[in-house]
């Protein structure tokens, strides 16, 4: 079975149609480098389309009703959406999951230190990363700092033209010969990805010797310019991730450059699928969760382990008289889900880790689609039935999408997760499905543009045609 390319598939305005939401995407992806600045923009989008928020019916006691539009914000870290359809929730919905988390360097809580007159934030990376590729890049700081008093401060350097941007040093190519004898793992270590924050020691106005005093300079710049000190970073998220906006690749223009895609594009693709079906009359309810930290292993009270989702279901299910706990059970085991991350696309230049015969997505050509994760024997992964994956086919070719079968590389050579088996341990039907990357976890990812947007097509036509399969 031989694949098909997207781009020979188009039409001049169907072309077109790709690289606008492509320049969508870009923009999505520019300014939403941390999970909080995604949920900023989900609700902004989403409120555009006529949804609102859910507490605005439930702290009311305003009834819920079929073709409601809401959405449920999870400490501004993940958020879920829920456009009502006609049928009971105990029948089941149709759900769209990503994640908005993705790899980066944390500050520690105690991140400031000064060693031989340079000042250094102190770090703990996040996710899986080859560490070596984050160094001697420029890098920004974005998250928020919040006070004892309940003051929020939003941080966000780096990315204005203005703006100073920050590294973390490597050991010039000169002095290299040990370095360079170690493997890719130990080439950085973890406790060496320290960020530089300054180098300008501080003067006391009467003399005195200052106490590492480029660390009290930088010090007194936080100090002025956001009102923070230094026992403030105990309770603060802030995240270092690479500079710049997301950028078209390729002399083609058919491929986007940019941090963070996994799985931001997926989440915005499953995003703007329920949002563009807003004017539907829907049966079955459709949702969108956006979630955290799936990158640490979907844990806290905003990954896919937490009682968030449910919770939110119940909470609907409770204002149409629909509740009570076996109707949340079935409401869930009766439900379908696309479970949209990332897949690992076929690199030619690394082609001795791909799945051979075909089994590997290939950029360019569609969504892929994936029946299980998991490493070796297939371990933590979900494994779809055959029956769900039968009508998907038919879903998708009835709607014109364009996909292919994918696996996360060769046996044995690595492995990997979703959120899929943590949705399918409800009972419900779960398939991975996204877009290939190259690039996946540096700190700039490579994605195909044709692929984006068959996965937009993809997840409308499930949101509108998917039924509970026998």
């Amino acid at each position: 079975m031989e694949g098909k390319n997207a781009w020979l598939t188009y039409t001049p305005e169907q072309k077109s149609a790709v690289m606008a939401f492509a320049e969508d995407y870009m923009q999505f992806l520019s300014l939403g480098k941390t999970e909080r600045r995604c949920v900023i923009q989900a609700k902004q989008l989403a409120e555009g389309f006529g949804y609102k928020n859910a507490n605005e019916y439930l702290e009311n006691n305003i009834p819920l009703k079929p073709q409601d539009k809401v959405y449920f914000n999870f400490m501004d870290k993940a958020i879920a959406l829920f456009h009502i359809g006609s049928d009971p929730l105990k029948d089941g919905m149709n759900i769209l999951g990503a994640h908005i988390d993705s790899p980066r360097i944390d500050l520690k809580p105690r991140p400031l230190y000064e060693k031989d007159g340079i000042c250094f934030f102190d770090t703990h990376y996040y996710g899986g990363i080859k560490k070596y590729q984050w160094t001697a890049l420029p890098l920004a700081m974005y998250g928020v700092v919040i006070l004892k008093d309940g003051t929020h401060i939003d941080v966000a350097i780096g990315d204005h033209e203005e703006d100073e941007v920050f590294v973390i040093p490597d050991l010039l190519i000169h002095l290299s010969s040990s370095q360079l004898t170690k493997d890719g793992a130990h080439v950085v270590e973890g406790e060496d990805l320290d960020v530089i924050a300054g180098n300008i020691p501080a003067v006391n106005s009467d003399e005195k010797e200052v106490k590492d005093p480029v660390k009290a300079n930088v010090l007194a710049i936080l100090k002025d310019r956001y009102g923070i000190d230094e026992e403030d970073f105990i309770s603060a998220e802030l995240e270092i991730v690479p500079q710049g906006k997301a950028r078209t690749c390729g002399l083609d223009r058919s491929m986007v450059l940019g941090y963070g895609q996994d799985d931001r594009i997926c989440a915005y693709s499953s995003l703007m699928a329920l949002l563009e079906n807003s004017n539907e009359t829907l049966k079955r309810t459709a949702v969108c969760l956006l979630v955290d930290k799936e990158e640490i292993g979907s844990v806290g009270a905003t990954g896919m382990k937490s009682a968030q989702f449910e919770n939110a279901v119940g909470s609907i299910m409770n204002s149409m008289n629909q509740y009570n706990d076996l109707n949340l059970r079935f409401a869930l085991q009766n439900s379908t889900m696309l479970s949209n991350d990332v897949c690992a696309g076929h690199d030619p230049i690394n082609s001795a880790v791909s799945a051979p015969n075909g089994n590997m997505a290939k950029m360019g050509y569609g969504l892929g689609v994936t029946k299980y994760t998991g490493s070796r024997g297939k371990s933590g992964s979900n494994d779809s039935r055959a029956e769900y994956i039968a009508k998907l086919r038919k879903i998708f070719d009835d709607a014109g999408v364009i996909w292919q079968p994918a696996e996360l590389g060769k046996v044995d050579a690595g492995g990997g997760g979703t959120i899929a088996y943590i949705m399918a341990a409800k009972g419900m039907d779960v398939i991975d499905t996204g877009v290939a990357l190259l690039n996946m976890h540096a700190p700039f990812e490579v994605s195909d543009k044709a692929d984006l947007y068959e996965a937009l097509k993809a997840y409308k036509a499930f949101l509108k045609n998917m039924t509970k399969v026998q």
